[in-house]
This record gives structure tokens, C-alpha cells and sequence, in this order.
């Protein structure tokens, strides 16, 4: 449940149903109504309707051209002429260029040193001046700040402003448009803006559906934060999910989100690959790791959401050699993988009847290492690695009970008896 402040009344939001609105009457003819999309999969697992709003399919790739485009279409001639600045890991850089070259504006950008090259490429391709600067997300947000009040560019923040969270919030519009009896919805949250903003369109709208935030366990500020009645930094983060990885709550977004979220879950790495994977898999939508932190808390938890439910897909741009390691790593957690030692005789012939009887099962070897130097090994014994795609933990059974049929001692990689 949502944390109440700490020794204080709860937060009144800066923006409410009225800002959200007047946001959707500028983004008119710029923005996609993204749809939304049932699964099949989802809804049999919750045992009720869930629905992807698909803002991995959005212009630049991610919702954030929502509320870069709402803040900088409001600001003065003179305000424009100083161009605007800004600082992100991918996405709202990308909104930011792109909405600079659509309203006539220069555009500087800050992204961390390991920002995803494609989402770099991405914001320079749509104009904008791009520096590479620290770690986090957190260096870029000082770079720019010290840029903006040396060079006089305004300063457009990923989310800590109020025409930022009023343009974020029209997601929340088209949700109760598209699916009107919805009674969850599940937002991908890093500094807020995203979750903030639908949250004033749907508490105002539909006062009995819950809003719930999501965030990475590794980047989890604000369930801290609620319950300490402000803003609190982390020390640390820790995830694949970089696009929610934001360390402090904003003093903006505090209110907004403390006044009218119902609730924040958290999901760890494991859980966003898996659900990465079933996007990919099941609803054939490709979503960063970030974007599918709403449908990881549908598979980790289906019996906790009321349904009708709606998970926000909030972007799906994604470096494709990530994308390769998280899809290998969700197949793993899945039990998809199956990578082992079996201990076989050292004569002709052996390793091609364990090849033969584990494809006789089914399985796809994909890396053999044949070892014959081992403290624990005696003599005339052969150590062989196997790494190998199975159909999940039943199968990963049925194989390792199989090779023991066949006399041989199975361990797992680290060497334990399996």
C-alpha cells in the first residue's frame, strides 16, 4: 500500500485532470494514440482481461515525447531562441530532439558514458548536440544544469516539472478511452512523471481504479521516500532497467505521486527478463527492460491486481546486445537453459553417445567442453561441460534423471551433485 508522509498531511498534486487535458489539445497531431493491446496470456493467468498499453510503439520509441514536447511548446520566443537542454539515458533524450526539430528549437543533450549506442545515434539522427558525461543519469542532470546557467538554454527535466507530468498524464486519458472499465494500472516508475501524470487523469476520471507504480528493486526510491514524507536519495543502484533507474524522487513529482498513487511494487532483474521474454514471445512486442516492469508484477504476482488490468509498455528502445543477454538471461531463469557437468568414461565413443541420448531427449546442445584435468576426476573418468536449450523445468528434469538412468553422475556448474 502507498506509504502515508511522514508527520504531514497528504500532498495536494500541482497537476491535476484540467493540465492533463489542456496537455492532450497541444500534443494533437504530434503524439500517436498508441493502442492497447489484450493478452491472451496475461488475462489467463490473472483470470481477468489484461491489456499492454503500447508506448513502445510511441514516436521516438517511448512515451517521453509526451512531455518534452508539452514543456517545450509553451515556452517564450525568447525562451526559444536560448535554445533548451537537457539530460537522460535514452528516452527522453530522443523526445527532447525530436521535439526540438519539430518546434524549430537547438537542442543539447547529456546521457551517461554507457548510454545505449543506439539511443544516442537515435538523438543526435533528430538533431540534437549530444555530450557523453558520467554514470548516471544523476552527472547529466548536473552538466545540464551548469550548462543551462552558463549558456542561458532552458533546462527541460526528464520529468520534474509540471508540463512534463501534464503531458505524461495523456497515456492515462487514452487508457480510459480504450479500455473504460479498467480497475489497475501498472506504470513503469523511475523520478515519477509518467506515474504521476496518469494518475491525475485516472483518479479524476475513474476514482475506483487503483494506480499502481512499478519499480526496479535495484532502483527502488520511492517506497523510502513515501515513508519518510519526502524525497530520499538512494546510495546506489543496481539494474538492467535503466530507463527507471533514477535515484532521487523529484521535489515536483513527490506531491503529485504521494497525493493520488495508490500503491508501489517492486520487481527484480530476473523477473523484467522473463517478462521481456513473454513480451517478445507472447504479444510479439519488443520492450526494453524497463518498459515491461508492469507485466513482470503481472507474472510474479497475477492474483494481487484487480482486473480489468492495463500494463504500461513505456518504451522499446533497446540496445540489441543487451537485448541478446537479457533474452539469454530470462531463458535461463525460465529454465530454458540447462547447463551442467556429467561425468563419462575416457574411451572412443563416449561423448557422441551422451550427445546422442540428450538430442534423443529433445535437447539442443549448444557449447560442449571436454575436460580431462581434474582434482576430483580418476582416472579413466572425462569431465564434459554441456550448455544446452530445454522446454522449461519439467524438461531440465527429465534430462538430468535420464543421464543418471544411463549411469552417468550429473553436477551442476559449480560442481554440486544435481
Amino acid at each position: 500500500m502507498l506509504a502515508e508522509p511522514a508527520g504531514a498531511d497528504r500532498p495536494v498534486a500541482p497537476v491535476g485532470l484540467a493540465d492533463v487535458q489542456a496537455a492532450r489539445e497541444v500534443l494533437t497531431d504530434v503524439i500517436r494514440a498508441t493502442p492497447a493491446t489484450r493478452s491472451r496470456a496475461l488475462s489467463e493467468l490473472a483470470a481477468g482481461p489484461v491489456w499492454l498499453k503500447c508506448e513502445n510503439l510511441q514516436r521516438t520509441g517511448s512515451f517521453k515525447i509526451r512531455g518534452a514536447y508539452t514543456r517545450m511548446q509553451r515556452l517564450s520566443a525568447d525562451e526559444r531562441a536560448r535554445g533548451v537542454v537537457a539530460a537522460s539515458a535514452g528516452n527522453h533524450a530522443q523526445g527532447v530532439a525530436l521535439a526540438a526539430r519539430l518546434l524549430g528549437i537547438e537542442a543539447t543533450v547529456f546521457m551517461p558514458e554507457q548510454a545505449a549506442l543506439p539511443k544516442v545515434d537515435a538523438t543526435r539522427g533528430y538533431g540534437a548536440t549530444v555530450h557523453l558525461v558520467g554514470e548516471t543519469i544523476e552527472g547529466g542532470i548536473a552538466a545540464a544544469t551548469e550548462f543551462a546557467e552558463r549558456a542561458g538554454a532552458v533546462l527541460v527535466h526528464p520529468f520534474d516539472h509540471p508540463d512534463v507530468i501534464a503531458g505524461q498524464g495523456t497515456v492515462g486519458l487514452e487508457i480510459l478511452e480504450q479500455v473504460p472499465g479498467v480497475r489497475t494500472v501498472l506504470v513503469p516508475t523511475g523520478g515519477g512523471g509518467l506515474v504521476g501524470g496518469i494518475a491525475a487523469a485516472v483518479r479524476a476520471l475513474r476514482p475506483d481504479a487503483r494506480v499502481v507504480g512499478v519499480q526496479a528493486e535495484g532502483a527502488a526510491a520511492w517506497p523510502a521516500s513515501l515513508a519518510a514524507g519526502e524525497p530520499r536519495s538512494l546510495q546506489s543502484m543496481r539494474t538492467i532497467a535503466d530507463g527507471i533507474a533514477v535515484a532521487r524522487p523529484g521535489d515536483i513529482t513527490y506531491p503529485q505521486v504521494a497525493a493520488l498513487v495508490d500503491e508501489f511494487v517492486t520487481v527484480d532483474d530476473d523477473a523484467m527478463s522473463q517478462a521481456l521474454l513473454h513480451c517478445l514471445e507472447r504479444a510479439k512486442l519488443l520492450v526494453e527492460p524497463a518498459g515491461v516492469a508492469g507485466v513482470a508484477a503481472l507474472l510474479a504476482q497475477p492474483d494481487r491486481f484487480e482486473t480489468p488490468a492495463v500494463a504500461v509498455l513505456s518504451g522499446g528502445n533497446v540496445d540489441p546486445l543487451v537485448l541478446l543477454h537479457v533474452i539469454q538471461h530470462g531463458m535461463a531463469v525460465a529454465s530454458r537453459y540447462l547447463s551442467l557437468r556429467v561425468r563419462v568414461g575416457d574411451r572412443p565413443g563416449a561423448l557422441a553417445e551422451l550427445l546422442g541420448l540428450i538430442g534423443a531427449l529433445g535437447a539442443n546442445v549448444l557449447d560442449v567442453e571436454h575436460s580431462r584435468i581434474s582434482g576430483a576426476l580418476r582416472l579413466g573418468d572425462v569431465d564434459v561441460a554441456l550448455s544446452m536449450e530445454s522446454r522449461g523445468p519439467e524438461h531440465c528434469a527429465e534430462v538430468v534423471e535420464a543421464l543418471r538412468a544411463a549411469g552417468h553422475a550429473v553436477f551442476d556448474v559449480a560442481g554440486a551433485p544435481l
